[in-house]
């Protein structure tokens, strides 16, 4: 039951050849089994069972049931809930239990589904390694040594370890699709603005975006019907003729070479499917990210948190907050908070204003000129690194920051709001980690980027399970 798909697991309840009780069960039982990989901060089974019970009381009752019935979700714990504390991953929010379902979460529980547990993260999303202070170390399910991406690790780890086919995370720059990378899942940040992010804990409104992590792409499109609405019949698009850029000059330069060569196997495969592979260039991106990513969120994270603790009824001030962070972040968000001057202001103006409309321009126009239906890139530098490892990083011989290693290639998308998916592509030959690619399509093509997923992932097939090592 742990293989079934999201979707396979919903018919089967559905038409009543699986009690949503019995699937429970067994996703619990999978929990319990990978609980050293510490994916979840907070996982209370007699609900998950309460919930399950609820579904299969539904079911006989001849009452309507809905797109996910029965499906047990986990949820990053910076997402409200009503019946489990959100902690963000955060010391001071460690009791705080929201009054309201974040919409997200609400739209989830209609269409029929429960909520498994609270995920582990990196504390308040606000970094790439989800170790956490406070709560411990999320593990990486194919070596527990490493990190599994952040800051939705938990979320990414659970996927991946068969806890659970389908999970809601969050992704500001990178926190969906870094963990999904690292852990061989697929991982979809859709367009910013596509789903409700009201009762996420926030960085900045102009790039937070709720999203989801599962194992296989059709899982991802029932997701993003049941959040939006759209219910149209999602094909596999056609490689053959299928155009897609390359921009080597910023997503390749350095990357590690067995990363290079996995994905160099993957556009390989690309051409022989019939696709085209347009190359071309985005003169000046490094400058406009630098000029936008960082400034914008190091002067929102402050006053967003703020008004995140207020609307969602806390009891903790951002003081109180602030007071307890973890050293590994307080100096950013101390910094944010004493943003004000009119120096500072003129510089976050620019970047919202001058820079990152510079940024969707130079997207806009590169899909346009070029003709390509998405850019296919890796989705990082590197493996997974090693747990503790957040310093500057080897690799093929040059010295990379571990910023660059993990989120290089990530960051631009979520800066201009564009969808990305990320697929696994392959093991690496000797630590058998997963390696994976990114395709970000232009905005608002979030259906049409899924339907070239499914066929990229049909040409590239799935990771088999990792082993749960003892810890």
């Amino acid at each position: 039951m742990i293989d079934l798909s999201a979707s396979q697991a919903v018919a089967a309840m559905r038409k009543g050849e699986l009690k949503a009780e019995t699937y429970a069960e067994a996703l619990l039982a999978r929990c319990v089994a990978g609980q050293g990989l510490n994916a979840f901060i907070t996982l209370e089974p007699d609900k998950v069972r309460e919930a399950a019970r609820a579904a299969d009381g539904l079911r006989a009752a001849g009452s309507p049931l809905g797109p996910l019935h029965g499906l047990p979700i986990p949820v990053k714990d910076s997402i409200n809930t009503r019946d489990l504390r959100t902690t963000a991953g955060a010391k001071a929010l460690k009791d705080f239990h929201p009054a309201r379902d974040a919409t997200i979460v609400a739209r989830l529980r209609a269409a029929g589904a429960g909520v498994l547990g609270k995920t582990n993260l990196h504390e308040l999303s606000f970094g790439w390694t989800s170790n956490n202070a406070v709560f411990g170390a999320v593990h990486n399910p194919w070596d527990p040594s490493r990190i599994p991406g952040g800051s939705s690790g938990g979320s990414a780890a659970a996927v991946a370890a068969r806890m659970a086919p389908l999970s809601l995370a969050e992704d500001t720059q990178g926190s969906i699709r870094v963990p999904a990378a690292l852990c061989g899942i697929c991982g979809f940040r859709p367009t910013t603005g596509r789903y409700p992010t009201d009762g996420a804990a926030p960085i900045t409104a102009l790039f937070d975006q709720v999203g989801p992590h599962a194992r296989v792409v059709s899982d991802l499109a029932l997701f993003d019907s049941v959040i939006t609405g759209d219910n149209s019949r999602l094909a596999s698009a056609s490689l053959r003729g299928l155009r897609l850029g390359l921009v080597r000059g910023f997503y390749f330069t350095g990357i590690d070479p067995e990363v290079e060569r996995v994905v160099d196997d993957v556009l390989a495969r690309l051409r022989a499917a019939g696709v085209i592979l347009i190359e071309g260039e985005l003169p000046g991106l490094s400058d406009l990210v630098s000029k936008v990513t960082g400034p914008v969120q190091l002067h929102d994270v402050a006053g967003s948190l703020k008004a995140w603790l207020q609307t969602s009824g806390s009891a903790v001030s951002f003081d109180d907050l602030l007071a307890q962070i973890s050293p590994d972040i307080r100096g950013s968000i101390a910094r944010s908070a004493q943003q004000g001057s009119p120096e500072s202001e003129a510089a976050y103006v620019a970047a919202r204003d001058v820079h990152r409309p510079a940024m969707q321009r130079l997207f806009a126009d590169f899909f346009s000129r070029q003709g390509v239906a998405a850019i296919l890139f890796p989705a990082t530098m590197t493996t997974a690194p090693p747990i503790g490892q957040t310093g500057p990083m080897t690799i093929g011989g040059a010295s990379v920051s571990f910023q660059n290693a993990v989120a290089r290639n990530i960051s631009p998308g979520s800066t201009a709001g564009l969808p990305g998916l990320v697929l696994p592509a392959a093991l690496s030959r000797e630590t058998r980690l997963p390696i994976s690619i990114e395709l970000d399509g232009p905005a608002g093509s979030d259906r049409a980027l899924l339907g070239i997923g499914m066929a990229v992932e049909a040409l590239l097939g799935h990771l088999p399970a990792p082993a749960l090592a003892a810890l």
